[in-house]
């Protein structure tokens, strides 16, 4: 006989149960928790591509430019194969190695590389930077592809 103790809100018993349905119970429990393996490796397996890109303004500092660039790329949210988008402006913090001296980001997932090359050339994107570049000096992008989470 083995001892299992359970637990019932805040108090806990005792029970006594056989050997072979110990085994059996934990076996069974065992065969549930493997049978989730599969999807997992699935998921794991999956990939996401992110886009990130920072505009630095030619007018550092003007509010009215900032609030047109972001206005564009509410605009760019539009492509369709975009999964999820964020538009942001530096954060306060103030750490050495951030960079703070951009003025918008723009961070958009991607199922993969093709879908971001789709989006490169679809007309939404070609006609944001055709009516917006005017604002910016410099874009920094980083793109990266890894396992999705």
């Amino acid at each position: 006989m083995i001892k299992v103790y359970e637990v019932k809100g805040q108090q806990s018993t005792m029970k006594k149960i056989s050997r072979r349905t110990f085994i059996m119970n934990t076996t069974l429990a065992t065969a549930a928790v493997g049978a989730g393996l599969p999807n997992l490796e699935v998921r794991q397996k999956e990939s996401l591509f992110v886009h990130h890109v920072y505009f630095w303004l030619k007018k550092p500092g003007n509010e009215a430019d900032r609030a047109k660039l972001m206005e564009g790329l509410e605009k760019l949210s539009a492509v369709p194969n975009i999964k999820m988008v964020h538009i942001g402006t530096p954060a306060e913090t103030n750490r050495s190695v951030i960079e703070r001296g951009y003025a918008v980001s723009w961070l958009c997932f991607f199922k993969n590389l093709e879908d971001e090359e789709i989006y490169q050339k679809h007309p939404i994107h070609l006609k944001f930077v055709e009516e917006y570049s005017h604002l910016w000096e410099k874009v920094i992008v980083y793109d990266s592809v890894g396992p999705k989470r």
